[in-house]
């Protein structure tokens, strides 16, 4: 039986959040925006300087790239957007555990729970990451997306709090669907970077200036993403070998063609071309990197549109 007074709380902890990464976006956004004045200072007094030495016949000296001290105004923007993002996600937490009380399950159970609970895994991923890198400049690539997905998770997907079906009433659930939900968590967080590789490359390339002069080094940033890729592929992997288990108790066959199956086999199968092109000398980053962000786009029609459209054995969605 379902504690309608604990559901609610559950929904007005996911509110409390979704408020405060409005907060934490705010708050990267105008992090991001501040370190413009102080790139453009940096460029204004060093050519005030070359000007100088010129006009008193001194050779120029060899360029070294330069990282100016943040400015008050980004130091305390980047504080406030690493403590709120930290409190969004403590408040996730809190809407996930009361929803599982409330309904006395696991809160795994269909497309809004999975939006839930996958936002949760990628914001404390982020945030305890950060704890041992200066990640203030991904502040914005993370909270954003999270707060768009809690909002048609509201919006869209969301569904009364309820007992589970009882084709779900399976151990399998919590280890299959957790796995599921942990690695697109973290291919979340790898896409962003990978955004944000091309992103700054594509500006290195045209010789444009822009705020991302002040991330890392382009090949740090697409290293890092790879890295990330690597843990979260074992990952998927065991969510497609234990979803074939699972399917073999609930229907006596490893594999029956279902629609979440085949699509979650092509993102397996994507996501290893990525690997590989990766690995390979003859492949660029730039397209190896596509390659990982198809990926995604087949996470997201997984998840958004096979689960609305298709119907099959897995049709869990709730809508």
């Amino acid at each position: 039986m379902t504690n309608e007074s604990l559901a609610g709380y559950a929904n007005l902890s996911l509110y409390s959040a979704m408020a405060v990464f409005t907060i934490a976006m705010v708050c990267h956004a105008v992090y991001l925006a501040a370190l413009l004045p102080a790139r453009d200072r940096l460029r204004a007094g060093a050519a005030e300087r070359d000007r100088q030495l010129v006009g008193a016949g001194a050779p120029l000296p060899a360029e070294a790239p330069a990282r100016p001290e943040l400015s008050s105004r980004a130091a305390k923007a980047a504080g406030i957007g690493s403590t709120t993002t930290w409190l969004g996600g403590f408040l996730l937490l809190l809407s996930v555990a009361l929803r599982g009380v409330a309904v006395h399950r696991w809160p795994l159970g269909n497309m809004f729970e999975f939006a839930v609970m996958g936002s949760m895994f990628t914001v404390l991923a982020y945030s305890i990451w950060s704890t041992r890198r200066d990640l203030r400049w991904l502040g914005l690539f993370i909270t954003g997306p999270v707060l768009l997905v809690l909002g048609m998770a509201v919006a869209v997907w969301y569904t009364e709090a309820s007992e589970l079906m009882p084709s779900l009433r399976s151990y399998w659930l919590v280890i299959h669907v957790t796995v599921a939900t942990l690695a697109t968590a973290v291919f979340t967080i790898g896409a962003a970077l990978s955004v944000v590789y091309l992103l700054k490359d594509a500006f290195e390339r045209s010789g444009r200036a822009s705020v991302l002069d002040r991330f890392p080094e382009t090949p740090a940033i697409e290293r890092t993403a790879y890295s990330l890729h690597i843990v979260a592929f074992p990952l998927w992997t065991f969510t497609l070998i234990a979803g074939a288990i699972w399917a073999r108790q609930a229907w006596a066959s490893y594999w029956n063609w279902d629609p979440k199956e085949v699509w979650t086999f092509v993102i397996w199968v994507v996501y290893a071309a990525y690997l590989h092109s990766r690995a390979t000398s003859g492949i660029s980053r730039q397209t190896a990197t596509y390659i990982a962000l198809a990926g995604y786009a087949c996470i997201i029609v997984n998840f958004a549109v096979v689960n609305v459209f298709f119907v099959g054995q897995h049709s869990y969605s709730g809508l």
